[in-house]
């Protein structure tokens, strides 16, 4: 069996993260799917994300793309990683950490995934579209 890992924030869902984790799915027989914790994306991005890690990780098993929906450690952003030993990691266009490959398993292959309409289906560019209807 092939298994296949992906990891993200996904704190506003569309039609971006449906594509890259049916694309990730493809890669592989099982996807395990890592949502970020609260405090990493605060540590990563410099802000807090709109949804509660909670929230995000419910919202990626309620898609039942993935096999199993997991969060990721708040010690160890390795952990999962060393717990499934995924045969491919898959990344996102614009994942920039993990994107070295550093510290990974040497057997699991790293797969970029292009983007789904990213001018239209960032998570980024949604947020700022959304606090502009709130002005």
């Amino acid at each position: 069996m092939k298994k296949v890992m992906a990891f993200g924030s996904f704190d506003v869902i569309h039609p971006g993260h449906v594509y890259f984790l049916k694309k990730a799915k493809e890669l592989g027989d099982f996807l395990a799917v890592v949502v970020a914790r609260d405090s990493t994306i605060e540590k990563v991005k410099g802000k807090m994300p709109m949804y509660n890690e909670n929230h995000r990780l419910n919202q990626i098993r309620d898609l039942k793309i993935a096999d199993i929906v997991l969060l990721g450690s708040k010690k160890n952003y390795f952990e999962g990683i060393m717990k499934i030993k995924p045969d491919v990691i898959a990344l996102g266009y614009d994942q920039k950490f993990l994107a070295s490959g550093e510290n990974l398993p040497r057997h699991a292959e790293i797969v970029r995934i292009k983007p789904y309409r990213e001018k239209v289906y960032k998570s980024s560019l949604l947020k700022k579209k959304n606090r502009r209807k709130v002005l």
